[in-house]
């Protein structure tokens, strides 16, 4: 047909037609045609790889190279067409057709980097599968760590690549100037340079993993993730806080998720007109009551500490192996009710001289180490 012959800028309307459809019928395939890729390469990598699940693997695969496959076919269907001579003019200095011909090679740099990052992705999903078998917290926190870490390093190789391969700058002068400029930054930026440095303490240091439970200053809950200038943690009021890592090496962190015992402290304080004999009974008696938990309880203790005109002062003092908070008041529930029926069952009042009530905040929970006492 002659009108598909006709010139416009210097192509024929059949060339247009043609660029067109080949893009069309790409970006209309994309998924179906990188889905087969994916599953080609999932092929070649199950074979060393085979607790990989198909579907995590193309999940984080497809997307990528979806994107690199369109950008591949889009510039070698454009390189196809010629340059208009009406487009052949400068921009600051520039030809058209030189800034277009790096846009689209800055393009292919970029998916492609993309599509590594993504692999640095795979490869953290498939570590962070065998450390989750392994009973050493550190092995997860190392892939989380260092998968952050590359990916920083493959982005920032990826924009010296795109100034060297697509805009022909020399990467030495560059780095020569940048590191004036780094040095200029580094001191505008002291704080996260210090966060950073705090993450690779953390790092070695090993004071906490992801998921442990910690109070650090005013912040109690779960660490959620420790990444490269902070650490999230979960609070009991399910909001997520974001302490720097520098607080974190610098403040006193206490790791109830360490600890292997849990402390319990009782004080009876009764009437002054109690009689010796039956303080006495009532600390055996509790005694006996706290001993019949001994599978439960690892020691305990029971003494008078005080005697005043206020009365009486007992110290009931037990610790437990390392409950979840909630089974650790039930079994403080299952004591404080065997009290109350000694006091009852020896006829025994409290001191009503004392009017000060404590609030004690409740700690954050711990999931529980040891079998459940129900």
């Amino acid at each position: 047909m002659e009108v598909l012959d006709k010139l416009i800028f210097d192509n024929t309307i059949r060339s247009y037609l043609t660029v067109f459809i080949i893009i069309t019928v790409v970006l209309l395939f994309k998924k179906l045609l990188s889905h087969k890729i994916a599953s080609l390469l999932f092929l070649l990598i199950n074979k060393q790889w085979k607790s990989l699940k198909k579907a995590d693997f193309i999940s984080l695969t497809i997307n990528p190279v979806s994107w690199l496959l369109v950008i591949i076919v889009a510039d070698f269907a454009i390189e196809k067409l010629n340059y208009p001579s009406a487009w052949n003019f400068k921009l600051h200095g520039i030809f058209l057709n030189d800034i277009l011909e790096k846009i689209g090679n800055s393009a292919i740099i970029l998916a492609l980097f993309y599509f590594l990052i993504s692999l640095v992705n795979f490869i953290s999903l498939l570590l962070e599968q065998q450390a989750s078998n392994n009973a050493d917290k550190s092995n997860g926190q190392i892939v989380i760590f260092f998968r952050d870490l590359l990916k920083v390093v493959i982005g920032v190789i990826g924009f010296l690549f795109v100034l060297r391969a697509a805009f022909n700058q020399n990467i030495g002068t560059l780095l020569t100037g940048l590191s004036i400029v780094g040095a200029a930054l580094a001191l505008a930026a002291k704080e996260s340079i210090e966060n950073l440095i705090a993450s690779f303490i953390i790092f070695f240091d090993k004071p906490f993993f992801t998921g442990d439970t910690l109070k650090v200053n005013n912040v109690a809950g779960t660490v959620e993730r420790i990444g490269l200038r902070s650490t999230r943690i979960r609070t009991n009021e399910k909001t997520l806080v974001t302490v720097p890592n520098k607080q974190m090496v610098d403040s006193v962190v206490d790791n109830l998720s360490m600890r292997n015992q849990r402390r319990a402290e009782i004080k009876l304080v009764l009437s002054d007109k109690t009689k010796p004999e039956q303080v006495q009974k009532l600390i055996d008696a509790v005694k006996k009551a706290v001993d019949e938990n001994q599978d439960n309880i690892i020691k305990n203790s029971v003494f008078v500490t005080d005697f005043s005109k206020d009365g009486v002062t007992i110290t009931i003092e037990y610790f437990t192996i390392a409950y979840s908070l909630q089974e650790f008041n039930i079994l403080k529930q299952q004591i404080n009710f065997q009290l109350m029926y000694l006091m009852e069952e020896f006829h025994l009042e409290m001191s009503s001289s004392s009017s000060n009530i404590t609030i004690v905040n409740a700690e954050p929970d711990v999931a529980p180490k040891q079998q459940s006492i129900l």
